[in-house]
């Protein structure tokens, strides 16, 4: 599976299912990987990331601000 790159309230996260687990990233302003202080259970599916993410960052959250999946490039998907 390849990473799905989120914006979680202007911080990027990238997220990879690995076997039965989630595999979580925090990513750099230099496009590095690092530890991201958090996991994700692998009950939750992918379909769920955004909410997931939003349900427990949710004090981040400033007016104008949302959780959203990226797509190539740095751009919020469409659906």
């Amino acid at each position: 599976m390849p990473l799905l790159r989120f914006d979680v309230f202007g911080r990027v996260y990238a997220v990879r299912r690995e076997g039965k687990w989630w595999r979580v990233y925090a990513v750099g302003s230099d496009g590095k990987l690092g530890h991201p202080g958090f996991v994700i259970p692998e009950f939750v599916a992918e379909n769920e990331l955004e909410q997931y993410l939003e349900d427990i960052f949710h004090e981040w959250g400033r007016p104008g601000m949302s959780v959203h999946r990226i797509g190539e490039g740095g751009r919020a998907e469409t659906p």
